[in-house]
């Protein structure tokens, strides 16, 4: 069985040594591809695996039609929608992502971003602090509950709104839960965002929705752009002087709001949740671990598909 690493934004190396230990004690063959640039590259590289564990890597229906002994697909991480689900579902080929591997990572982000937000980005100027203030978390999963756990340090009041999770979660970890995302706008001076990329979600914070935030307010983006109706986002902060946003996902508009929220948006200069030394090995290692226990025991805890 072979199994390849197929990564354009490779892995630290000793990541890649965990995977390698991991795949090669089930007595399977390790391939590396890294820091690809033409997409015929992967296509070659895939002929022949049967597993491949990639990164934020595109999966799509080409892929998967070049690999034609392909078996499973693990996403190093927990968003998967750089994987055609639909087409490797089709093709018979298991989908599975980490779930919970980078969650800290990326919570600490949250943090690192909300300080130089509320300071006024380090220029100079009186900012405020975050202890008191009403924290939002939009979807209570496992960043989320990171997220409320370094809230509970700054001294924050925590709210949640996730309609897939039981209140008495929320509750168990001392955060109040709230039923309707309108209810978390309109009640939260910053809302943490961290719902998946669907049909459902895509363009949902919205002008309407953010309009509800009390002034001052933040809203702190780690999860994925589409969710984010940019146009309208743009439109709000033309209207709402004293509100800003901040996140790891570079907007498609992002020349437009440099130049007009220069003190009021932050971007870093590509996705940086899961940029940890730890949370790289971490997902790295439990997508080599997934894969072994799928093509020995068949077991597919994590399938997304």
């Amino acid at each position: 069985m072979k199994v390849l690493i197929a990564t354009d934004k490779p892995f630290a190396k000793v990541a890649v040594n965990g995977i390698r230990t991991e795949i090669e004690a089930a007595g399977f063959e390790l391939a590396l591809l890294e820091k690809y640039t033409q997409k015929q590259q992967l296509l070659d590289a895939v002929a022949d695996a049967d597993a491949i564990i990639i990164r934020s890597d595109i999966i799509d229906a080409e892929v998967l039609a070049a690999a034609k002994q392909l078996k499973i697909v693990v996403r190093a991480g927990a968003g998967y929608d750089n994987v055609d689900l639909e087409a490797a579902s089709a093709a018979g080929v298991c989908v599975m992502n980490t779930p919970g591997q980078n969650s800290n990572a990326v919570a600490e982000l949250v943090f690192g971003m909300l300080v130089f937000a509320v300071r006024n980005f380090f220029n100079g100027t009186s900012g405020t602090e975050l202890m008191g203030k009403k924290l939002g978390i939009h979807a209570y999963g496992n960043v989320g509950r990171n997220v409320a756990r370094i809230a509970k340090g700054f001294g924050m009041e925590i709210y949640a709104f996730d309609a897939y999770c039981p209140d008495s979660v929320m509750e168990a970890d001392a955060v109040k839960p709230l039923h309707s995302v309108e209810d978390l706008y309109a009640s939260c001076n910053i809302v943490s965002v961290h719902i998946p990329a669907t049909a459902e979600t895509k363009k949902s914070i919205n002008a309407a929705l953010l309009s509800k935030m009390p002034q001052d307010a933040i809203v702190v983006n780690t999860a994925r752009k589409e969710v984010i109706d940019e146009d309208q986002l743009v439109s709000f902060m033309k209207e709402r002087a004293n509100f800003k946003y901040i996140t790891d996902i570079i907007p498609a508009n992002d020349a437009v709001m440099k130049a007009e929220f220069a003190n009021r948006y932050f971007t870093t200069p590509k996705k940086m949740g899961a940029q940890t030394a730890e949370a790289n090995v971490n997902a790295g290692i439990a997508a080599a671990k997934q894969i072994v226990d799928f093509l020995i025991h068949g077991n597919t805890k994590f399938k997304v598909n």
